[in-house]
């Protein structure tokens, strides 16, 4: 195993793509073990790729890019301006209720951190928003995305430690709304102290222009409830589910709000092409990483260490909370879902932990590595984007990571957070 870990990370720190490095450190492990034939390692790159729960993935991806230029995502920052212009460091609580309500469209906190970076960046600076403020806020406040259903992270995670995705997308409702709570707490503390105010000529919005502003979204607002209605009754299963999304979006563009152009489709076929190669192509090539680490036996070897250095439930969680941060800083967080939900789900199983809670805590940890040094893929875009450094951007996220860490341990400490709507919706 020893060789296994150390090839993928040589391959990793001299810059070779993830995917790669992943593929290769299998291969080499296949290769230096005799008892594996070789044959293997191609069948698992297959296999990875056959599971109908993970076409969703793709589904919920090309779903996501159609609802884009459906004008869905206009409306919804027009929304957003409309609840919550008003209250100091307007723009970014505009991004925190941007997020909260992309979470329901696009599932993707790196999609959605670039996207409030391109659209609230240029109004932000303009405004005397300091450029890492705005980096920050606006990729850290993506983390609610993850949370909210549907999630990527929450179907990966569900595939392959075998855990309902249902659940997980109900599970995730509470979490994410108490996520965008204390990220509005945060924005409005840090805000006031810099002194960030609303423009003049924003006023508080009053009841006719709030529901005007809801019943334009409302095609959008209701959208993760019929997912999450259509599977709790069998309509369709997250599977079905992405292709209803993608089916609801054409739907949506075409004929309710005719914003979709044939221009305006192929693009979402462009870019929907990109994002699901790239993610493809990091499943399939962990097949041969998986089956290393299951050969192994690293997840019963991990389990019998944390387990023999304490048997408290809520320590055992903070230590793996530990490590997923560590993992979080240097590897994908598609790859470390991947890769260490079989090795923890083991180890949570023999202490009674709900699956459905340790998901939940475990996607929103690793989610926020997106934003964290040294190889954070959301902290560089989105200082570039920003026109920032990505050392301005860490120092100015500080109160939104210690934001992010107290979640987690309220989460860890409170499990009915995460499962009371589970337990009400699926019994």
């Amino acid at each position: 195993m020893l060789l296994l870990v150390g090839v993928f990370l040589v391959l990793l720190f001299l810059g070779m793509p993830v995917a790669f490095a992943i593929g290769l450190a299998g291969f080499t492990f296949m290769l230096a073990t005799p008892n594996i034939p070789i044959s293997i390692s191609v069948q698992r790159i297959v296999a990875q790729t056959q599971s109908f729960t993970l076409l969703a993935i793709p589904l919920f991806i090309f779903a996501g890019n159609l609802m884009n230029a459906t004008g869905i995502t206009d409306r919804l920052v027009k929304l957003s301006r409309v609840l919550v212009g008003h209250m100091a460091g307007s723009l970014a609580q505009v991004s925190v209720i941007l997020s909260t309500l992309m979470g329901g469209v696009s599932g993707s906190a790196n999609a959605d951190a670039v996207m409030e970076c391109r659209i609230l960046g240029p109004e932000m600076i303009k405004q005397g928003y300091s450029r890492g403020y705005g980096a920050a806020v606006n990729g850290l406040t993506a983390m609610i995305t993850c949370t909210i259903p549907p999630s990527m992270g929450f179907i990966i995670y569900g595939s392959v430690g075998e855990v309902s995705i249902g659940r997980l997308f109900v599970g995730g409702i509470i979490p994410g709304l108490l996520m965008m709570a204390m990220m509005m707490f945060t924005v409005n503390f840090t805000a006031k102290r810099r002194g960030y105010v609303a423009p003049k000529d924003v006023r508080k919005p009053n009841a006719r222009e709030v529901v005007t502003a809801l019943w334009e979204n409302i095609f959008a607002l209701i959208f993760p409830v019929i997912l999450i209605v259509g599977i709790r009754f069998g309509l369709f299963t997250p599977s079905e589910a992405g292709a209803f999304a993608a089916g609801y979006a054409i739907f949506v563009g075409v004929f309710i709000y005719r914003e979709m152009t044939w221009k305006s489709f192929l693009d979402a076929v462009e870019q929907s092409a990109v994002d699901i190669g790239v993610l493809m192509l990091i499943l399939g090539l962990s097949g041969t990483f998986g089956y290393a680490i299951v050969y192994g036996r690293v997840p019963q070897t991990i389990a019998e260490f944390l387990i023999g250095i304490t048997s408290n439930s809520h320590l055992l969680l903070f230590l793996i909370i530990l490590l997923l941060i560590i993992a979080g800083m240097f590897v994908e967080t598609t790859v470390c879902a991947m890769l260490l939900t079989p090795v923890f789900i083991p180890v949570i199983s023999r202490l009674g932990i709900d699956p459905v809670h340790f998901g939940v805590i475990m996607m929103t940890t690793l989610t926020a590595g997106i934003m964290t040094p040294p190889v954070g893929v959301a902290l560089y875009s989105t200082s570039e984007i920003m026109g920032c450094t990505p050392q301005e951007t860490a120092r100015e996220a500080v109160p939104f990571y210690l934001t992010l860490l107290a979640l987690v341990i309220i989460l860890v400490l409170f499990p009915q957070i995460v499962l009371v709507l589970p337990n009400m919706v699926f019994g």
